[in-house]
């Protein structure tokens, strides 16, 4: 059996952790022709980001990401190729049917398609995985449905553009 290599101690500074996109860690795949038609309208209402994302640890067979989303930001319905256990720190999401706040979370296994949108103050979402590599699939839509996505990113835009990350603050227990 070959021994792991990995430190068996380790500090990381959440201030060092690039962005998703930095990483290398996340690569998109699906085939998503009605997406791929609305890029522009998507990419024209996405002039204020509301959402973002890092990874302040990864190794070999683990990661941890963090997600900051702004108020109101959906995120589409997509599936990832492992198990994800997600923790919210601050504020809230809404999955369906469901409100959850902070000390809030869910499982997601692996190729389960899921979406949310950041509750009113926004969103601080902890990501852990056990893998250092994953994929994103997005689920395509009908082209009306991405011009509606498109229409709620730019009605956000006056928010976005200096809205804080919510406030971190310990649930209150019943």
């Amino acid at each position: 059996m070959a021994e792991n290599k990995e430190p068996r101690f380790q500090i990381f500074r959440g201030a060092d952790a690039p962005a998703l996109e930095e990483c290398d860690c996340m690569t998109y795949e699906g085939d998503t022709p009605n997406l791929v038609a609305a890029q522009p309208l998507l990419m024209e209402a996405m002039q204020v980001r509301g959402e973002y994302a890092d990874v302040p640890y990864r190794r070999e067979d683990m990661s941890l990401a963090r997600l900051w989303v702004k108020s109101g930001f959906p995120l589409p319905l997509h599936s990832h190729d492992c198990d994800c256990l997600y923790y919210i720190v601050a504020s809230s999401i809404r999955m369906g049917t469901e409100t959850l706040a902070a000390g809030d979370g869910f499982f997601v296994g692996a190729e389960v398609p899921y979406a949310y949108t950041a509750g009113p103050e926004g969103a601080e979402v902890l990501e852990f995985r056990g893998t250092d590599r994953f994929n994103i699939r997005v689920r395509d839509k009908p082209l009306s449905a991405w011009e509606k996505t498109a229409a709620t990113l730019r009605e956000g835009h006056a928010r976005w553009a200096d809205e804080a990350p919510p406030q971190r603050r310990m649930p209150e227990k019943a």
